[in-house]
């Protein structure tokens, strides 16, 4: 009763949310599309984005400026849940927010390495992180070195994971990022105790503790392809949590000698099990990394309406359809067949 009761209000607006967001057919609809301009028309009619994508006149509709205003959307439908949210709610939503940071600062790493003029003006963001985090975005997508940038994010929880990544030789982007997600991560796992009962720890693990295991799964195999790297190189690497992936079963992944012998030792997993994994590519890891996510998501949302996995389904779908808008605008920019892009957005194409 205590759930209906604290979550009755915010999971009728999640649920009025939810019937905003875009159809199989309507992306069936948007890969026939025959240019940018028409898909950003077609999503200007939408309920969800047609405040968004207003106004367009004298816009040049390059990809910078179509994600950043996908992204204001998806911070925008954030804000309404905070807003309608009660404190409790709160503490979890700011604990998700952790997310949205590593994800700006991502894109600002690419563009200091590359010494690149970013692509997303991020000034447009900067109302709504002050409201919910320290970063000056001004001053992080102004960096005009990886340097400048880690000393822009001194005071934060950022600053000191970064700098001792200096003491690494010729640091990659993939060095970057990964010790950002591993400082994700970890701390979600830590802290949800902190602020959640139970039973919606129980609910967040089952989501978490799948994409973690997931993505794992994924820097072993992009360890081993992309960067030849030891076992030794690759276990320190890992997010240090087991959820369904065995310690025994990570031992067999990371010791595998070839990536025919990496896959063969998938199979043996409740992942692989889960999929026919007879291919060896990274591509067939992203779709069973996405289809299982998206199983969980949903089943845990479905299963417990009043609870935290409401606002956590919703964030997520939500995330996995602008990625998707993405991929479709992009798609139809370089003349990629209707066909080919559905298979990349719908299931069971």
């Amino acid at each position: 009763m205590g759930g209906l009761l604290s979550y009755s209000g915010i999971t009728t607006k999640v649920r009025a949310m939810e019937s905003h967001l875009i159809t199989d057919r309507q992306f069936g609809e948007m890969s026939t599309l025959e240019s940018v301009s028409d898909a950003v028309e077609y999503l200007r009619r939408l309920p969800a984005y047609g405040m968004i994508f207003s106004n367009l006149e004298g816009v040049e509709l390059h990809r910078g400026a179509i994600e950043q205003r996908l992204i204001l959307s998806q911070y925008q439908d954030f804000a309404k849940l905070y807003r309608f949210a009660n404190l409790s709610q709160r503490k979890f939503l700011d604990l998700y927010f952790m997310h949205y940071e590593i994800d700006i600062l991502k894109k600002c790493f690419r563009n200091a390495l590359g010494h690149q003029k970013p692509e997303i003006d991020l000034s447009v963001f900067q109302d709504f992180f002050e409201k919910h985090s320290k970063l000056d975005l001004i001053r992080l997508s102004s960096s005009g070195s990886v340097q400048e940038f880690i000393s822009n994010l001194d005071g934060s929880i950022y600053y000191d994971l970064l700098t001792h990544l200096d003491d690494v030789e010729h640091p990659s982007l993939f060095d970057y990022e990964i010790h950002l997600d591993l400082l994700y991560f970890k701390t979600i796992w830590k802290v949800k105790g902190k602020y959640l009962s139970r039973k919606e720890q129980k609910l967040l693990t089952d989501c978490f503790g799948s994409k973690l295991d997931l993505l794992n799964i994924q820097w072993i195999y992009r360890s081993k392809k992309y960067y030849n790297l030891q076992p030794a190189d690759i276990y320190a690497l890992l997010i240090p949590i087991e959820f369904h992936l065995k310690k025994e079963q990570i031992t067999k992944l990371v010791e595998a000698g070839t990536l025919d012998e990496f896959f063969h030792a998938l199979q043996t997993t409740y992942y692989g099990r889960l999929e026919d994994m007879d291919s060896s590519d990274n591509t067939e890891l992203e779709m069973l990394a996405e289809e299982v996510l998206g199983k969980i998501y949903s089943a845990t949302s479905r299963k417990n309406p009043y609870s935290i996995a409401t606002l956590n389904s919703y964030l997520y779908f939500k995330e996995e359809e602008i990625q998707k808008i993405i991929t479709v605008i992009e798609s139809i920019r370089y003349g990629i067949s209707p066909d080919e892009i559905l298979s990349y957005v719908v299931k069971n194409q």
